[in-house]
């Protein structure tokens, strides 16, 4: 039996219309009430404080500072906002860092509609939830003493390698972020140290072998 989400103010952040489309269906026919919708980390983390939704649905992969970048800020201004991550990808770095960071919960968007809605659901209420298939991959990545050298990278750091790995260079990457070249720069000196790279191309490899990025 789907959850009932009655007067759930729900925000939406994902760059395809039609998965925003899809996603509003699901949870309008659940009772939820969907508030807005942005199609950038930046417009998420600007509609956010203005619409202040029970529950923000935001996709990890997306244009411009994408969904760490808007957790990042949005986080910073409303500490207690509570994001359901979702993600097209099953390795465990990105919920990892997604959690670690405050989002309250982190689901594969190829799970089925009903667990979609639990999740949401679990997250208005402010509980904790992780879905399913990762859970086990997550416990392993804890244990395990040979983590990726991803795991290594800073929030910051992390989020710059991203677009970069995407093929954004670092003046895009820079008026993303609102850091001047030279910061962004610095970043991807220690990125290529810790992750022992030489060029964008390689980049590109580590976040593609880390099912970070698509092809």
């Amino acid at each position: 039996m789907s959850p009932n989400l009655h007067a759930t103010r729900i925000m939406l952040a994902d760059d395809h219309a039609v998965v925003r489309l899809g996603l509003r269906l699901l949870l309008e026919g659940a009772g939820a009430t969907v508030v807005g919708e942005a199609e950038s980390g930046e417009t998420a983390s600007r509609m956010y404080g203005a619409l202040d939704p029970d529950v923000l649905v935001m996709d990890i992969s997306m244009p411009g500072i994408g969904g760490l970048g808007a957790l990042e800020r949005i986080l910073n201004h409303a500490p207690k906002a509570r994001v359901l991550m979702l993600s097209a990808h099953s390795d465990d770095i990105m919920p990892t860092r997604a959690l670690r960071m405050g989002a309250r919960g982190y689901l594969c968007k190829r799970a089925a509609p009903d667990e979609f809605l639990r999740a949401v659901a679990a997250v208005a209420k402010d509980q904790r939830y992780i879905d399913p298939e990762l859970a086990a991959a997550l416990a392993l990545a804890q244990l395990s003493k040979s983590s990726s050298p991803v795991e290594t990278l800073s929030e910051k750091e992390l989020a710059v390698f991203l677009q970069l790995a995407s093929g954004r260079s670092v003046q895009q990457v820079a008026e993303d972020f609102r850091l001047s070249p030279s910061t962004v720069g610095t970043h991807l000196y220690h990125i290529k140290q810790k992750l022992n790279v030489q060029n964008a191309a390689e980049l590109a490899l580590v976040a593609l072998r880390n099912g970070m990025i698509d092809v």
